[in-house]
């Protein structure tokens, strides 16, 4: 394989695998959603298990991988792409979530009440958005990190991830969680792309890999002991190769192209599947069409994952593009803002 083909192949597993981390981010929500409003569980509850070790890890492994390329950028170029891009996105997304949860909440709790739960989602993510809030602290994190070796960054935050940290707040409690994930993508890269490449170069070997792994898993999320101190960490980094491994095997025929497009529009999924997850929910149940909630939670999952790829082919080139595209107001260079997925 030439280098042109294997640049290409690496470009495409990367898209592979942020399409299947976000499906399987939209059906944990889906899935957690419909077996809380149902009162029951279905059969989905297992795959959301399955994947629950390495469904955040790999999305942040990911989301580092290219940081090197742009860390040494100056302060201004590196914020205003790391930093006020996501947070244009987490304050628009945060309004309209709120306009959507807010005559609840207000019932709830009352208009002052509603309030403040607004104020506090500047500090405290609200909702599903804590991803968005989360990606632009570690990036200014890292860059502020340069000067300090990376193996003491790194087994510092391997021991955040082991500490159970539980404040209560989603910042410093994910931060402790997750930041060590992102940082291996951003150190590990090209240890990374190594992979893929033999991966891709020796499909039965990988696929032998993939499923001792899919067995230890396995055994680890059923028996219990995969949320254990060390156990967790060790999943974590596993099961982000696998998912690795997985997506470069599917960059090699592109039979799952709908897959990787996906995964280069993973951040309008993210931000835009909240609505339809819970409208799909909503009707479903209610009007009990189908009795079974497994595939209750599959047709939500669908749902919630295609209609922002639609709502995003709707607004485009219309005034309300801004919804998936930063407006030059709200940039800090001229230079035309990098899409969202270029800016992950």
């Amino acid at each position: 394989m030439g280098r042109t083909a294997r640049t290409k192949a690496r470009v495409d597993w990367v898209d592979y695998a942020k399409g299947f981390c976000i499906i399987m981010v939209v059906m944990m929500h889906s899935t957690l959603g419909v077996e809380k409003a149902a009162g029951a569980e279905g059969w989905m509850t297992y795959i959301v298990a399955f994947a629950k070790p390495f469904r955040m890890p790999d999305f942040f492994m990911i989301s580092g991988l290219f940081l090197a390329q742009v860390i040494n950028r100056d302060w201004r170029t590196y914020g205003d792409r790391k930093i006020v891009h996501f947070g244009y996105f987490y304050v628009l997304w945060l309004v309209i979530q709120f306009a959507f949860k807010a005559p609840g909440m207000i019932a709830d709790e009352g208009a002052m009440g509603a309030v403040r739960e607004f104020l506090l989602a500047f500090i405290d993510p609200f909702g599903t958005l804590w991803f968005i809030f989360l990606l632009p602290v570690f990036f200014a994190v890292t860059k502020l990190l340069r000067g300090v070796p990376v193996w003491l960054v790194w087994l510092a935050a391997a021991a955040l991830e082991t500490l159970p940290i539980q404040t209560g707040w989603v910042i410093p409690d994910e931060f402790a969680a997750r930041f060590v994930y992102f940082y291996s993508g951003y150190i590990f890269a090209p240890l990374i792309f190594r992979f893929a490449a033999r991966v891709i170069d020796r499909p039965v070997e990988a696929a032998a890999g993939l499923a001792l792994w899919a067995i230890l898993e396995g055994v680890a999320v059923f028996g219990g002991i995969s949320e254990m101190p060390i156990v967790s960490l060790g999943l974590g980094l596993l099961g982000a190769a696998a998912v690795i491994a997985f997506s470069a095997l599917l960059s090699k025929n592109h039979r799952l192209g709908w897959l990787r497009y996906c995964g280069q529009n993973s951040i309008v999924i993210y931000l835009a599947f909240f609505l339809p997850m819970a409208a799909t929910r909503t009707l479903l149940l209610k009007t009990g069409v189908i009795p079974d909630l497994g595939t209750v939670s599959l047709i939500v999952t669908a749902v919630a994952v295609v209609t922002p790829i639609l709502f995003f082919w709707l607004v485009r080139g219309t005034r309300f593009r801004f919804l998936f595209e930063r407006p030059a107001w709200a940039r800090l260079e001229r230079s035309p803002a990098p899409s969202l997925a270029a800016a992950e």
